[in-house]
């Protein structure tokens, strides 16, 4: 037997004001009175009560006809208020910066106990790092050459008045290997690789392919954080030893063609102010860059929220961040590195 069920909404208002009399006539003003009462001789009784508005589905049955299950949904205004107490932090979400400041640290925290314990995807590692070095090396090259120019000019029109031509050589190795190679290289970085890491994530985040990733039983930061990571601080260092040949080499030619200095005493004043701690430390200060820019870029990347506006904002916000990051490290990693007064400069004078 089949049997089918039909919903018939019906609405039933109760007023404020009644009347009750002693006899059985029942008198409704309508749909929107709110007065309903029963007239007769007697003595009438008149009451408040609050308005409510009650829909009523009434079930019936095709099979006899008769309805059945009655159920009642009363739409009220007045709702009880709230058991629960509200305390200060209930409404307070913390800002974002914050939770993102805090997502770089737990971030760097997963990518190196991951790493510890072998759980790195060699396959992205070896694409990521094709991506950061060789296809970095004609801009970062470029940079250095310009910059080492730019930057054997100043010091060779005021070091040639003074009679200190044997000491440019010397200079220029310092600032280059210090200073210049590993944050130039650094910059460029950022802003190419950086940037490209935080939109790729930020477009997966939002798209939600890192879900799609975890529904398949694979780690998001295995398969896209820790190759990224991995390639940006193993290929920073080969490109910061590559910028600080170029430069030095763009440096000597413009002295030699302009300034009349010879490349033989530019090279021979480099080779005894260099140390082999002034090329040490330059790689580790690219290593430690090259940490910051995937570890804040992949970061902003998987934090992103609001669709392709979101995305935009968090790719700049990443290369912005990550250049901070590097002027404060540079300035933590140089303080450590060459305290107290040097002598370098002593062996080109």
């Amino acid at each position: 037997m089949q049997t089918t069920s039909q919903l018939h909404p019906a609405y039933y208002f109760s007023s404020r004001r009644s009347s009750i009399r002693s006899n059985s006539s029942m008198k409704l003003g309508g749909w929107n009175s709110s007065q309903l009462g029963f007239t007769g001789r007697g003595q009438s009784l008149r009451f408040l009560t609050p308005i409510h508005k009650t829909r009523l589905f009434v079930i019936s049955d095709t099979d006899d006809g008769h309805a059945y299950a009655p159920v009642l949904e009363e739409d009220s205004n007045n709702h009880a208020p709230s058991s629960e107490p509200e305390t200060f932090f209930s409404k307070w979400s913390p800002p974002k910066y914050l939770w993102r400041g805090l997502s770089v640290l737990v971030l760097a925290g997963q990518v190196i106990i991951r790493t510890l314990k072998g759980k790195v995807h060699w396959r992205n590692t070896l694409q990521q790092l094709e991506r950061v070095g060789p296809k970095s090396v004609g801009v970062c090259l470029l940079t250095s050459a310009f910059v080492g120019m730019a930057f054997t000019i100043q010091f060779v029109r005021e070091f040639t008045r003074l009679g200190l031509n044997r000491s440019v050589g010397g200079v220029l190795a310092l600032a280059f290997s210090r200073e210049l190679s590993p944050v130039v290289t650094s910059i460029v970085v950022a802003g190419r690789i950086g940037s490209a890491f935080a939109a790729e994530l930020g477009t997966m985040q939002v798209s939600e392919q890192t879900d799609t990733l975890r529904v398949l039983g694979s780690n998001p930061v295995d398969y896209l954080v820790t190759p990224r990571v991995l390639a940006s601080s193993l290929a920073l260092p080969f490109l910061t030893l590559m910028c600080f040949t170029v430069g030095m080499a763009s440096s000597a030619l413009l002295a030699d063609s302009v300034y009349g200095i010879s490349i033989n005493i530019i090279l021979d004043s480099a080779q005894r102010a260099l140390r082999s701690w002034d090329i040490i430390s330059a790689m580790i200060k690219s290593q430690v860059f090259g940490m910051i820019i995937s570890i804040v870029s992949c970061a902003w990347g998987v934090t992103t929220m609001g669709g392709a506006k979101g995305v935009g904002e968090s790719t700049t916000s990443a290369v912005v961040i990550s250049l901070v990051g590097i002027f404060m490290a540079d300035f933590a990693l140089s303080y450590c590195f060459f305290q107290g007064a040097g002598d370098s400069l002593k062996n080109c004078v």
